[in-house]
C-alpha cells in the first residue's frame, strides 16, 4: 500500500512539473524569457509563486528543463529507432521520422532553446551541448554503417550527421499545425529528403 502511495505521489509531482513547464515554455515562446516572469507563469496556472518554488529552484531552472526537453526526447526516439531490425536505410528513415515528430510536438521547447540558450549558465549549456553531440555521434555511426553496406554515399560523415541534425532541428521554426502539411507528412517527407541526399 505504501508503495502505491509513493508511486502516486511521484506521478502527481511529475504531472505538476510538466504543467509548469508547458505554461512556461509557451510564455517564453510568445514573450521571450526575459519578459515572461514567474508571476506571469503563476497567474496562468492560477497558483502562487511559492508553489513554483516547490518544484523548481528558480526561473533559470525552469529554462534549463525546457531547453533540454527537446534533445532528451529526441535521443530517446533515436535510440528506439536504432534498436529496430532492418538495414541502415530503414533505421535512418525511422530515426528521422520519430525525431521529427518529437521536435514538432515540442516545437515551443525547441524554439525557446534556440532563442534563449544565451540565458543558460555555462554548465547547463555545456550539458545540453553534450547531449546534442551524443545525437550527432549516433547518427554518424549509423551513416558509417550505411556507407559500409553500400547504401549511402557520404564524403564527410560528421558533416552529414550535423546537417541531418540541423534539418530536423529547423522543423519547429516554420511548422504550424494549421499549415499545408500535417505533422506526419512533414516527418515522412523530411526522412525521404534525407534519404535522397545520402543515396549513392
Amino acid at each position: 500500500m505504501n508503495l502505491q502511495v509513493s508511486e502516486l505521489k511521484t506521478e502527481v509531482i511529475a504531472f505538476k512539473r510538466k504543467r509548469i513547464l508547458e505554461v512556461a515554455a509557451h510564455l517564453f515562446f510568445e514573450n521571450g524569457y526575459e519578459s515572461a516572469t514567474l508571476d506571469a507563469i503563476a497567474d496562468q496556472l492560477q497558483v502562487t509563486k511559492p508553489y513554483l518554488y516547490s518544484y523548481f529552484q528558480n526561473k533559470g531552472d525552469i529554462l534549463f528543463e525546457i531547453c533540454q526537453t527537446g534533445i532528451r526526447k529526441s535521443l530517446a526516439a533515436l535510440d528506439e529507432a536504432l534498436a529496430l531490425p532492418g538495414s541502415p536505410t530503414v533505421r535512418l528513415k525511422a530515426s528521422i521520422e520519430r525525431v521529427a515528430h518529437v521536435v514538432i510536438d515540442k516545437r515551443e521547447y525547441v524554439v525557446v532553446y534556440e532563442r534563449e540558450e544565451k540565458n543558460l549558465p555555462p554548465e547547463d549549456a555545456a550539458h545540453i551541448l553534450g547531449q546534442r553531440r551524443e545525437f550527432d555521434h549516433k547518427i554518424t555511426a549509423l551513416l558509417e554503417e550505411g556507407v559500409g553496406a553500400g547504401e549511402f554515399a557520404v564524403p564527410d560523415l560528421q558533416l552529414a550527421a550535423t546537417t541531418i541534425g540541423g534539418i530536423v532541428t529547423w522543423l519547429p521554426t516554420w511548422y504550424v499545425p494549421t499549415g499545408r502539411l500535417s505533422q506526419s507528412e512533414v516527418a515522412v517527407m523530411t526522412a525521404q529528403l534525407v534519404e535522397n541526399m545520402l543515396r549513392p
